[in-house]
């Protein structure tokens, strides 16, 4: 028993360690060098399988060939909450851990999040034409998602409107904390009320509902997808931690300048 306390010490030491270092930014910079590539090149090369896959399934027997805009469209609408959720754990990151990338976790993601949840919506407009008879209604899944948009819209303003970067990583991490209500609202609407949309086919209690020859493709795109997701938001907080020291850089030579100019 001694034994096992004694060993587990210095490998949760170790782990904090390497948490510790990951928080630095020039080790997360030399980090995000190496990994972008490789998981870029994985990215499309899913992607590459998943489209294949997704043009050489069946059609389905109600929706014919225009079931193949689910392959692009469920993965757009899983990584817009996804994102979201992602921001929201960086937000408590600020708040609560004063880690020192949580904020530039937070603001890369912002519009890649908006990006992906507009492409859900119109996607799923585009979807809709041919199943409902109309490209948009306000039923709760829609609103809900749009409302979504609204709220990446907003943090993206938000954090550009304010100079002092304090108080944007507070008001950007409040903010993303009290829209993270609508996530569960999205996932469940469908269930809590009478909507067009049709419920959860893929993550339920029971198993999916979709047949395995729709299922693979739609799974391998979600997760060619989500690799490109990594692959963008490791390129943003990149740039943005450069953009911060250039910024951090230009306002020391300002105050260099002006302590000269006395």
């Amino acid at each position: 028993m001694g034994s096992g306390m004694t060993n587990a010490t210095p490998q949760a030491s170790t782990l904090s360690g390497r948490l510790t270092a990951l928080a630095n930014p020039t080790r997360f910079l030399a980090l995000a060098d190496s990994l972008v590539p490789w998981l870029g090149g994985l990215a499309l090369a899913v992607l590459a399988v998943g489209f294949y896959m997704a043009f050489a399934a069946p059609e389905d027997y109600q929706q014919g060939i225009t079931v193949r805009i689910m392959y692009i469209h469920v993965p757009f609408a899983w990584l817009a909450m996804f994102c979201y959720s992602l921001m929201a754990i960086s937000a408590l990151g600020t708040l609560v851990w004063k880690h020192p990338l949580a904020d530039v976790a937070l603001k890369a993601a912002a519009p890649i999040g908006a990006a992906f949840t507009a492409l859900a919506l119109f996607t799923g407009s585009v979807w809709g034409k041919p199943m409902w008879g109309t490209w948009w209604v306000w039923d709760a899944r829609l609103t809900s998602v749009f409302i979504l948009l609204l709220m990446y819209l907003g943090i993206i303003a938000l954090t550009r409107a304010m100079d002092d970067p304090g108080r944007s990583a507070r008001a950007a991490a409040i903010l993303t904390l009290v829209g993270f209500v609508n996530i569960p609202i999205i996932k469940f609407s469908v269930d809590w009320w009478n909507t067009l949309h049709q419920p959860a086919s893929v993550f339920r209690l029971d198993g999916p509902t979709i047949h395995a020859s729709l299922l693979w493709p739609l799974l391998i795109c979600a997760l060619g997808f989500t690799l490109l997701f990594v692959t963008l938001h490791l390129m943003a907080m990149r740039a943005d931690i450069w953009r911060r020291r250039v910024v951090a850089m230009r306002r020391l030579s300002a105050r260099a300048a002006e302590r000269a100019a006395r």
